[in-house]
């Protein structure tokens, strides 16, 4: 009797890439972080103490000027009709208008939001880029009198809030020492920061001093645990040179977690820029939603709060991205 192996049908599993999966997990979650901010920021909008009709008049305004304006601007609507009125409006890109002066929010805003995403894209950039070349350099010449100069002075920027920095600033480049930019902004409304970019030295400069001691530090610790790993060791035997071993085998190495620093420095720019822009009196999207807190401009106030998730969440996505793409090991694991 002849012993019978059995057919076992065996097929290949499909798999999505590793960074396409990652994508699609962290934009999954990202919808629903974004859905539950949208529903945060509308509620508390109705909860801000006074309302768009008292801020427009006044508190002088008769009550039945106050009654006809609210009803003008649809603020006596139930809080869940609002609701459901504006998330219809928002999912097909229409955030209404200002109830300020009537002008289309988004209209309103596009030339802020490219003077802040100027802004933004300048601090980012420069402060990475010195970032990593201090960091790098200070682990090179770790101990030495460079990395304990430049280790100090990241600390010191690093304690420092925003507006001090940007009132030394002032000082030093406006003021007191030299008169080379203007201490605030005077940029008409609607205009672009493209046409006006001695007004962008000082509030770029403010935030690159800020964000870029997390950037040289995180770059030095990584650079010098990649120097003392066992590769480095023998890449040292071996008789390469120390310029070599530090940018063909350290820096790639430690690129990964100054990625995850640089992220996290937008995501704090993006949210520490209001005070900057209102120091400087920067045309930004920070100012305005200053401004639309105080007038009680629901509609500006839920469509910059809201973009900024959308922001957050996408940041956040390309992030975990880029450094998937730097460690091949992490995607294993995904």
């Amino acid at each position: 009797m002849s012993a019978t192996t059995p057919y076992v049908h065996s097929r290949s599993r499909f798999r999505l890439p590793p960074l396409l999966r990652l994508a699609l997990s962290r934009l999954g979650t990202g919808i629903l972080s974004i859905t539950a901010v949208s529903v945060i920021v509308f509620w508390a909008t109705l909860v801000l103490p006074g309302t768009a009709a008292t801020a427009i008049l006044g508190q002088s305004a008769t009550p039945e000027r106050l009654a006809a304006l609210t009803e003008q601007l649809k603020l006596d609507q139930p809080p869940l009709e609002q609701f459901l009125s504006w998330i219809g409006n928002a999912l097909t890109l229409n955030f209404g208008n200002s109830l300020a002066n009537g002008e289309s929010v988004v209209a309103l805003l596009a030339p802020r939001l490219i003077n802040t995403g100027v802004l933004l894209l300048i601090a980012t950039v420069v402060s990475t880029v010195l970032g990593i070349v201090f960091g790098l350099l200070a682990a090179a010449r770790r101990d030495g009198w460079f990395d304990h100069v430049s280790s100090v002075a990241a600390l010191v920027a690093s304690a420092l809030p925003e507006f001090v920095v940007a009132i030394f600033v002032i000082l030093v480049f406006s003021v007191a020492v030299f008169h080379w930019f203007p201490a605030v902004s005077v940029m008409p409304p609607g205009d672009t920061v493209l046409g006006h970019l001695d007004q962008l030295v000082l509030p770029a400069l403010t935030l690159v001093i800020v964000v870029t001691p997390y950037v040289f530090r995180m770059m030095r610790a990584a650079t010098i645990e990649a120097l003392s790993s066992e590769y480095a060791e023998l890449a040292t035997l071996k008789g390469l040179s120390r310029g070599r071993i530090l940018l063909r085998h350290a820096m790639p190495n430690a690129l990964a977690p100054t990625v995850q620093v640089v992220g996290l420095n937008i995501l704090y720019l993006a949210g520490g820029v209001v005070l900057v822009e209102s120091v400087f009196n920067y045309q930004g999207v920070g100012l305005a939603l200053v401004s639309a807190v105080t007038t009680r401009d629901v509609p500006v106030i839920q469509y910059v709060v809201l973009l900024l998730a959308v922001f957050y969440v996408l940041l956040n996505i390309a992030t975990d991205l880029v450094v998937l793409a730097l460690t091949p090991r992490r995607r294993k694991s995904v």
